[in-house]
């Protein structure tokens, strides 16, 4: 079994499994300017790992490190070897997604006290390990202090549960929101604004 390979690919970034341990390698793309190709790369990786290492401390993530090299185009981190919710989320009973789902509302709550938006809150990149929910993937975040960024950080779960888990995604999304609720003080604001955000979405249709 070869030491390093290849479990996914996208736009942005190759994920490499390495003894154990996850690398994220950003992609340059060749229409950019290399000079300004790799200032962005930099900018981006360097974002990234500080949010995850913000996060980590909050909430269940994969604690960051960057690989020594010239261009800081990845980060490093240990392999969450686990159930990827997207794909096991529907297995469970019903109490059991339920109790997850309050769980993400938890996470979320703690992480938006902490004004990290996450910007990709799919069940993609949660993982259940031994128990344990992890958020992984930041790649998309940012700091965000507005009721209005964490509203569509709410709004992107929410379609999130509604398409990929539809059966019971109702009464999975009403979990989230306790959860939610419980950890963070401002909700009812936040938990409005979506409202909000959710009109101006229908609107658009």
């Amino acid at each position: 079994m070869p030491k390093e390979k290849i479990i996914a690919q996208g736009a942005e970034a190759k994920i490499i499994l390495s003894n154990n341990f996850i690398i994220k390698h950003r992609i340059s793309k060749a229409y950019r300017i290399k000079e300004l190709d790799k200032k962005i790369i930099k900018q981006r990786t360097k974002s990234e790992a500080k949010l995850l290492e913000k996060a980590s401390k909050i909430i269940n993530a994969p604690k960051p490190f960057f690989i020594p090299n010239t261009d800081f185009s990845k980060i490093k981190m240990p392999f969450i070897d686990g159930k990827k919710l997207s794909d096991n989320l529907d297995n469970f009973p019903l109490k059991k997604q339920k109790e997850i789902c309050r769980e993400i509302g938890n996470s979320i709550a703690k992480l938006h006290n902490s004004e990290i938006i996450h910007g990709d809150l799919t069940t993609s990149n949660m993982i259940l390990k031994e128990n344990k929910l992890y958020l992984i993937d930041f790649g998309l975040g940012y700091i965000g202090r507005k009721d209005e960024d964490k509203a569509v950080d709410l709004h992107v779960l929410k379609e999130a549960l509604e398409a990929r888990h539809f059966t019971n995604w109702e009464k999975l999304w009403e979990k989230v929101e306790k959860g939610y609720s419980k950890e963070n003080k401002n909700s009812k604001k936040t938990l409005e604004r979506l409202k909000a955000v959710e009109k101006r979405g229908r609107y658009k249709h």
